[in-house]
């Protein structure tokens, strides 16, 4: 039986241990507050830049040229690229655990073909590396603070080598915030750009060629999505980090409950043992 000072140690580690995941759920729940007013910022803007597209490609329908784009060459996927959006950071319950799974099932039913991975987020980089996955490029440090700039970089770094036919296509694989206590995870193709849902032809007065329009809208697309996908990536990394550190602390609080109810019956059973021994003692000098 663990003696009283260790009972009592052990109730201020994990008192310690408690104020410590108390402050960072504090911490997580404001950063959470920003980035959801990020993503639904976000949200409008990339529907009606999607809306946009759709239209300025309905008024080029069967323009050759369009056809031409190296954005929307169709070929056979022998070359993909999965881009996995990840945390730099652990103690985010099962956020990274989840999408590294999902990042392995995609793997084993592509395994056929040439898979190499561009990862967002030092987690997935470190997981793979180990385990010599091809990783053809890696970001770390956007969970903390990233701007549109590193968006378009990223982006860039993919429609360079799918425009040499390099590679034939990619995927993003990240996690869709939904609520503070739920995310989906999301794999959509990137490249190439799907083609346009039919949307109502509006007679707009272009300054220049629609086909030429398009085509300067088509990697603008690419950057917006991959730039939703990491506000989305980060809200939902606050929002797991924030649940779990309040799941902890609650379990810290259990812990001590229980702690504390143990030392009790230990220290009463001491004072028992003592008071009979004294008990003991009186009687026997009778």
């Amino acid at each position: 039986m663990p003696s009283l000072i260790d009972l009592r140690r052990r109730i201020r580690s994990v008192r310690n241990t408690q104020q410590v995941t108390k402050a960072m759920k504090m911490v997580s729940a404001a950063k959470l507050r920003r980035a959801q007013e990020r993503v639904l910022a976000a949200r409008p803007y990339a529907a009606l830049y999607r809306q946009l597209r759709a239209r300025v490609a309905a008024a080029v329908a069967g323009d050759e040229r369009l056809a031409a784009h190296p954005l929307l060459a169709r070929r056979p996927e022998r070359h993909i690229v999965l881009v996995l959006f990840t945390a730099d950071r652990g103690l985010a319950g099962a956020f990274n655990t989840n999408l590294i799974r999902a990042a392995q099932a995609f793997l084993r039913q592509h395994a056929g073909r040439q898979v190499e991975l561009v990862t967002v987020g030092r987690k997935g980089r470190d997981f793979f590396r180990k385990r010599n996955v091809p990783i053809a490029a890696e970001y770390v440090g956007f969970s903390q603070r990233f701007r549109y700039a590193d968006a378009a970089e990223v982006a860039g770094g993919l429609i360079e080598p799918f425009e040499r036919g390099q590679t034939d296509a990619v995927y993003l694989l990240y996690n869709e915030f939904k609520s503070l206590v739920s995310a989906r995870l999301t794999v959509s193709r990137l490249l190439p750009v799907e083609p346009a849902e039919q949307a109502r032809p509006v007679d707009y007065i272009y300054e220049q060629p629609p086909a030429q329009l398009l085509a300067g809208l088509l990697p603008r697309y690419v950057e917006i999505a991959v730039y939703q996908a990491l506000l989305e990536s980060v809200a939902a990394e606050h929002a797991a980090r924030m649940s779990a550190m309040d799941q902890a602390t609650n379990n810290a609080g259990e812990m001590i409950a229980r702690l504390t109810l143990f030392m009790n019956r230990v220290r009463q059973a001491s004072i028992t043992k003592e008071l009979i021994e004294v008990v003991s003692g009186a009687e026997a000098l009778q």
